[in-house]
């Protein structure tokens, strides 16, 4: 039961020392404290207008976030050098980007920037804005890939002729998982959907073809659906190599995870925490690498991968055709439906080829390659690309973030004012609903062994991690 008295104004006050704590406390956490307190239940929507209110007390006036804007980007382009920030008045974009001294990995850049933006909504014209920037600003280097869903607004920016996506300059790809959640859609068998997610990952033109086969059998318009892709935008095989392995957008969404609850503050603490958790992202991932390079990890999470290789190597027959210790055919023993049954591959250590498709789609030894390796007494850690190497993951994230100034140290911004669009504002009357569209996507995989966050290693936990007091006494060591 609901109280008259019992107004936003009331519950603002009660609720402030929470939101204080965590801004993006859910209302219905809130709306169970105020009634805990009161003894009565507010609705929804005057917990939500509390909220609302306490956010507006803690991190300032909504409106007046947008003209804050301005001048906090002049104030970290003094602290932050190598920081470029765009802002169009028009509708309210903003594109900034942070310079990180390092090599990037699967970029190999002498730099790691990251650039932000913030934009009305996911059109086509914000698309553009962001894209175009960021291809100006942070990526400017030649070949890269992009990962994306098939949102058409993302599609048309990257095909603009003016962009600076289009090949040989740049490329372009699907995620896996939003392929077959589209997929989903028109075909409910979820074992259709896992025979698809097969064919993408496969690493060969005939592994493809396998499974595409199952599908035709059991209805070929889900073959006919997938050729309208295109096969390099969607398959393994296919993508050159650019890929990496990298299959789905996880790589780029788990960003999310570390701005969560921004989305809640006024625009201008918006941007302003994004340097912030920005800072933060880099100093934990920082100690991670740091502590693995302690361990003595000399790659990146692929250390499992390799070992089961080596132990799967050793069942094969090793046969060198050149003198330059390049060329090779490996015979491997495996067990097929119960019987032993024999394969052969090329090998080129040149080329950094093999028929399977493992070692040009990862771009380190698989078992073939390793064979190869062992017959010459070659060191196969010479073949493994450097984006694995620890010291590669630890050089992206040694830089440091200046401290932000303080707003009243902020200089003065001389140019227009900068104003909210009364068209864009929330409806005043009624439940605020969330735009958010789940699906498949959005389930949780139960199966994912879990590591330490710290080592990234099985078997205990951030807590009692070994590298834990060793990493921290050197980075307080460094800082003394």
């Amino acid at each position: 039961m609901d109280h008259r008295q019992l107004d936003y104004h009331v519950i603002c006050a009660s609720i402030l020392s929470l939101v204080m704590a965590d801004a993006s406390v859910s209302v219905k956490v809130l709306q169970n404290a105020v009634s805990s307190k009161f003894g009565f239940r507010p609705s929804y929507r005057k917990v939500w207008m509390g909220k609302q209110k306490a956010i507006a007390q803690i991190y300032g006036d909504w409106e007046e976030s947008y003209n804050y804007i301005p001048r906090w980007i002049i104030g970290v382009q003094l602290y932050m050098p190598g920081t470029i920030a765009l802002l169009r008045t028009s509708l309210v974009r903003i594109v900034w980007r942070h310079s990180a001294n390092g090599y990037c990995p699967r970029w190999k850049l002498e730099h790691s920037p990251s650039g932000f933006g913030l934009v009305e909504g996911e059109n086509t014209d914000s698309w553009k804005f962001f894209l175009t920037n960021l291809r100006q600003h942070v990526t400017p280097q030649p070949g890269i890939l992009v990962i994306s869903d098939r949102h058409n607004a993302i599609k048309a920016a990257l095909l603009a002729e003016d962009g600076g996506w289009l090949p040989p300059s740049a490329y372009r790809a699907f995620c896996v998982r939003h392929i077959a959640s589209n997929f989903a859609l028109s075909y409910k068998s979820k074992e259709a959907r896992s025979i698809l997610v097969n064919a993408a990952y496969a690493k060969t033109e005939e592994d493809h073809r396998y499974y595409m086969d199952i599908l035709r059998k059991e209805d070929p318009a889900m073959v006919e659906w997938c050729d309208r892709i295109g096969l390099e935008l969607w398959t393994q095989y296919r993508d050159g190599g650019r890929r990496y392995g990298h299959m789905m957008t996880n790589i780029s969404e788990c960003i999310n995870a570390v701005f969560k609850g921004t989305r809640n503050l006024p625009v201008g603490s918006l941007v302003k925490s994004t340097y912030g958790h920005l800072a933060e992202l880099f100093v934990r991932k920082g100690k991670e690498a740091e502590s693995q390079v302690g361990a003595n990890q000399e790659f990146y999470q692929t250390v499992k991968a390799i070992e089961r290789n080596l132990q799967a190597s050793r069942n094969m027959r090793v046969d060198l055709y050149d003198r330059g210790n390049s060329e090779f055919i490996v015979e491997e023993l495996a067990p097929t439906a119960g019987r032993i049954a024999m394969s052969v591959c090329r090998v080129s250590l040149s080329a950094r080829t093999c028929d399977y498709g493992y070692f040009q789609a990862l771009h380190y030894p698989c078992r073939h390659v390793l064979a190869a390796c062992s017959f010459c007494r070659l060191d196969w850690r010479t073949y493994v690309d450097d984006v694995y190497r620890m010291k590669t993951v630890f050089n992206v994230y040694k830089m440091g973030f200046s401290p932000p100034i303080h707003d009243d140290l902020l200089p003065v911004y001389e140019g227009p004012r900068v104003i909210p669009d009364p068209g864009m504002m929330r409806a005043a009357v009624g439940r605020p609903r969330s735009t958010r569209i789940r699906n498949s996507m959005d389930e949780a995989n139960l199966d994912r062994p879990k590591r330490c966050g710290l080592c990234r290693t099985p078997g205990h936990t951030r807590r009692n991690c070994p590298q834990r007091l060793g990493a921290s006494g050197s980075h307080e060591g460094s800082n003394a």
